[in-house]
């Protein structure tokens, strides 16, 4: 534990390295790394939502959600791929004091969930999705596309709220 904070050591060790110190210290850093953070996060729940909206029935006759989800899921690993590198560049400004915030503590806790909750879908009833009528995909497809929903939104609103606990 460091003295006179709070936070196990390892944010302590983030926040004082040299990349902690250089987010803090230069002028267009930490802009340019929070830009990157929210195109990747845009970009990565904005494809999660469009295919999630398709598979509770919207544009059900413009695109089947195999191919929508065809088209999507690479934009989704680049959005991730954005989004965790700086998301964890962000972290080392004030390690110390983020990693413990509860809103940060429940982002990370829901994105695990929604992570979860993409391969359940993906291993389970996403097998199949070629053979989904274009007006009835199963229950559980619908079920893991709500939950992803309300996940990525929670994602969104305790990711915000971290400036303010």
């Amino acid at each position: 534990m460091h003295p006179d904070s709070q936070g196990p050591a390892i944010l302590h060790w983030l926040q004082d390295g040299a990349i902690g110190r250089a987010m803090r210290e230069s002028l267009w850093l930490f802009p340019a790394v929070e830009i990157v953070h929210i195109l990747g996060f845009a970009l990565l729940i904005g494809t999660i939502v469009a295919l999630d909206l398709r598979i509770l029935g919207w544009g059900k006759t413009l695109l089947p959600v195999g191919k929508l989800g065809a088209l999507t899921l690479p934009l989704s690993i680049a959005g991730f791929t954005l989004a965790l590198p700086s998301g964890l560049l962000l972290l080392t400004t004030e390690a110390a004091h983020v990693g413990v915030n509860p809103a940060f503590l429940a982002k990370m806790g829901l994105i695990f969930l929604a992570g979860l909750n993409a391969l359940l879908l993906h291993r389970g009833a996403w097998r199949s999705v070629a053979a989904w009528p274009a007006d009835a995909p199963p229950s559980a497809a619908k079920g893991a596309a709500i939950a992803s929903l309300f996940l990525w939104l929670g994602v969104l609103i305790a990711g915000r709220m971290i400036a303010y606990l």
